[in-house]
């Protein structure tokens, strides 16, 4: 006999659910090559979980030069546009077969399901890849003030599903997104570049594990 341990569990996106982490160094590396300012995947592994403006911010540390509120701005915008048309040619192929079943499985169980990312095109992506259907909410770079570290986006995700942060474990591949779950009260999973991570509570090697994790036998 099944029992569940979480009632509710909450997403990253960007590196859980699917990987748009070159779609995001390509859109940044073709900024950063016309203003000539150094950008390369150490640099872009900072970015991990960090909200756009901030992640404008990691980059040009090593400019050299100050730019203005609205030149940065400027410059957030123009990486969000490459990105958002690498976005277009997304399919559901995007998306791999193991956590569709995993998101399935939660979903058929009565898990409450959840994202927290700081990424604006959350709901475009889920959309593309075709899962948007297994979440009950999602809670992203547009309703939220602090990325993380902060652990505004998962609290905000547990209030939408209607659940207290002890009743939901947080997934995620970033240090600063387990450091946010953690912060907020949440039990962690750390997967991929996280794993491994002090803070979380468990590590996973694939999104399939959480199922052991969240679905405990009674």
């Amino acid at each position: 006999m099944k029992g569940i341990k979480y009632k509710g569990v909450i997403f990253d996106l960007d590196g859980v659910l699917c990987s748009t982490d070159e779609l995001h160094y390509q859109s940044w590396k073709k900024v950063t090559d016309r203003l000539g300012i150094y950008f390369d995947r150490s640099v872009n592994e900072r970015l991990r979980g960090v909200s756009r403006l901030k992640s404008l911010d990691i980059i040009l540390e090593g400019s050299g030069k100050n730019y203005s509120d609205e030149e940065k701005i400027s410059i957030a915008s123009e990486k969000n546009e490459i990105y958002r048309s690498l976005l277009e040619k997304m399919t559901e192929a995007d998306c791999s077969d193991e956590v569709r079943n995993t998101l399935n499985l939660l979903h058929g169980e009565g898990v409450l399901l959840a994202v927290g990312s700081s990424s604006r095109n959350a709901p475009v992506i889920l959309e593309k890849i075709g899962i948007r259907k297994y979440f009950d909410a999602v809670s992203d770079g547009n309703n939220i003030t602090h990325s993380k570290p902060s652990p505004e986006v998962f609290l905000k995700a547990a209030d939408f599903i209607g659940l207290l942060p002890c009743d939901c474990l947080v997934v995620e591949d970033a240090a600063a997104g387990i450091e946010a779950g953690a912060s907020g009260g949440f039990d962690t999973a750390a997967f991929g570049a996280a794993y491994g991570c002090e803070k979380a509570d468990y590590s996973i090697e694939k999104i399939s594990d959480i199922c052991g994790i969240v679905l405990k036998a009674v």
